[in-house]
């Protein structure tokens, strides 16, 4: 059988067919610029899914956002999931100076959520509130997280530069999604069920190999 073997070609082929879909089904579809054409590309690559053209959506000028973050060198991008974190291309965020981190599995955090009654992934949220510095926030499972991010901005008690919502789910995650797209946070946002931790680090990656690309 004979089949693309090369990584580079099987991606390129990929976004080849992903274009050529487009143009078939969705004719009259129009990106508004080609960051977000990127990102969407590469979350429905990542997917299979060409809902995202219309359920993913971008406010308060996130991608300049997103931008002077990366290029700072002098943030910390906050997960709420280890599969989140692990699929984003920590080879770039070391040379650009970015820290990350995900505090899900840290026992003292597990400590805090079980003393205060919330989900781990709230507990995170409270400890990389005091953490020094511009942060990103990229949630892709839990909308727990959402709600107390937003619960602590609204409170003055945390600052982020920009937060990636798409967790994936029936219980609350269209909810705080929906929340998150209507806050003054800028933020991409997978709006209704769908998202996951994959779509959350597809989002990231779209971000950083375009500054790569005009880095080089």
């Amino acid at each position: 059988m004979d089949y693309i073997k090369n990584p580079q070609m099987i991606e390129e082929e990929s976004f080849h067919i992903i274009q050529e879909i487009i143009d078939k089904e969705f004719p009259n579809f129009v990106f508004f610029n080609t960051t977000e054409e990127k990102i969407i590309k590469r979350v429905i690559h990542t997917s299979a899914d060409f809902d995202y053209l219309k359920n993913l959506v971008f406010s308060n000028d996130v991608i300049t956002e997103l931008e002077t973050f990366f290029l700072a060198g002098n943030g910390t991008i906050f997960t709420d999931t280890t599969m989140a974190l692990s699929g984003i291309n920590k080879r770039i965020l070391d040379k650009l100076g970015i820290r990350y981190e995900c505090y899900i599995a840290d026992p003292e955090v597990a400590e805090q959520a079980k003393a205060k009654g919330m989900t781990r992934s709230m507990a995170g949220i409270e400890r990389a509130a005091n953490v020094e510095g511009p942060k990103l926030f990229v949630i892709g499972n839990a909308p727990t997280a959402i709600f107390k991010l937003l619960e602590l901005i609204d409170k003055k008690e945390l600052a982020a530069s920009a937060v990636i919502g798409a967790p994936v789910g029936f219980v609350g995650a269209a909810e705080s999604k929906e929340a998150l797209f209507e806050s003054d946070v800028p933020s991409i946002v997978a709006r209704g069920r769908k998202g996951g931790s994959n779509v959350a680090a597809a989002i990231i990656n779209a971000m950083l190999y375009q500054l790569v690309e005009r880095e080089s």
